[in-house]
């Protein structure tokens, strides 16, 4: 089996994002959002099925765990109570998409983190997203406020509550930025680079997973700058006197495989551990078009790996026992559907 860690809804129906448009309009305006459109079965099936499930059926990938589409998270407008409809109306869609289609998605949710950094709204969330919605883990973003990094570090202990219920619900984070609202950094050309190699830092000057031994990280974006520079991040745990890096954090923090060439995902696959990779693509997501030099979709990572010299058990980790392991409600989910 084939399972694909990061995909996003970015072919959401047009009402969906018709009513988000309402939505921040009313909030700017200081009036009551509209109520949230009616969307059939119909509609959801069309935007599905000519999309993310024909290209990924196509490349062949059996199951994608879905979340929704996270340039459109946006954190950092309006208030605490238009990130928590937004987030749930987000949810409430990707739990309908794998309801109508149960073997080939899996849910991820959206938290209706702040700038303020109240996590309330946001645990609250996650909870209702994994025990109601059967969701298998959610999408983080350690910097809410859109580009400017405002807030603490993830290894502040004003996180702990949201990381205390996601060892209690057993459930991993992708740590994941929603847009730049800063023009000197492109949303997914450096914000989302920006954040993977930020956090992955971050992770290393704390302690984080002493008090958290369980707790697990997917960086996504193949780790950004981080195992292209692993020496350099080597060298820094020795000199801020943390432990060596697989010790002090690769038990928790996994990398996925959406670095669009070849090149990129084999060096990802000499530095990092196989145990700490999970074969992702994007799907659909930030590089979409064709690859001159190759004639290949830039986000058809599956071709990438297929090219690496991997013994079988390896390959076969990264497509799907390293998912079914850092996201144990998907295992069991595979499992109960005798998969």
């Amino acid at each position: 089996m084939i399972i694909d860690c990061h995909g996003h809804y970015t072919t959401a129906p047009s009402a969906h994002n018709e009513w988000r448009v309402a939505q921040v309009r009313a909030y700017d305006e200081a009036t009551s959002p509209p109520a949230y459109p009616s969307i059939s079965d119909d509609e959801i099936v069309a935007t599905i099925e000519t999309n993310q499930l024909r290209i990924t059926s196509e490349r062949g990938t059996d199951l994608t765990i879905f979340s929704p589409r996270a340039s459109a998270m946006e954190h950092h407008v309006g208030d605490a109570s238009v990130a928590d409809a937004w987030a749930r109306a987000c949810n409430d869609l990707i739990a309908r998409v794998v309801q109508l289609f149960p073997r080939s998605y899996v849910g991820v949710c959206q938290l209706p983190q702040t700038p303020e950094h109240d996590l309330t709204n946001a645990i609250r969330e996650l909870k209702r997203s994994v025990n109601e919605l059967g969701f298998v883990g959610c999408n983080l973003s350690p910097d809410p406020s859109g580009g400017y990094w405002s807030g603490p570090p993830l290894t502040d202990r004003s996180w702990y509550p949201l990381y205390e219920a996601l060892v209690e619900l057993d459930v991993p984070a992708m740590i994941h930025v929603s847009s730049s609202c800063n023009p000197n950094f492109h949303s997914t050309g450096a914000h989302y680079l920006n954040a993977d190699t930020t956090a992955f830092m971050q992770l290393i000057q704390g302690d984080l997973f002493s008090d958290f031994p369980t707790l697990r990280f997917v960086i996504p974006h193949g780790g950004g700058a981080v195992p292209y520079h692993w020496g350099r991040f080597r060298g820094l745990a020795d000199m801020l006197n943390r432990p060596a890096l697989e010790e002090h954090l690769m038990h928790n923090v996994f990398f996925d495989t959406c670095v669009y060439h070849e090149p990129g995902v084999q060096l990802l696959c000499e530095v990092i551990d196989t145990k700490n990779i999970l074969f992702g693509s994007e799907l659909l997501g930030a590089v979409r078009g064709i690859d001159p030099s190759t004639g290949a979709y830039f986000d058809d990572t599956k071709r990438y790996v297929e090219a690496l010299s991997l013994s079988a058990p390896a390959r076969s980790a990264i497509y799907e026992g390293n998912a079914r392991r850092v996201y144990p409600r998907l295992d069991a989910r595979l499992v109960a559907q005798g998969r």
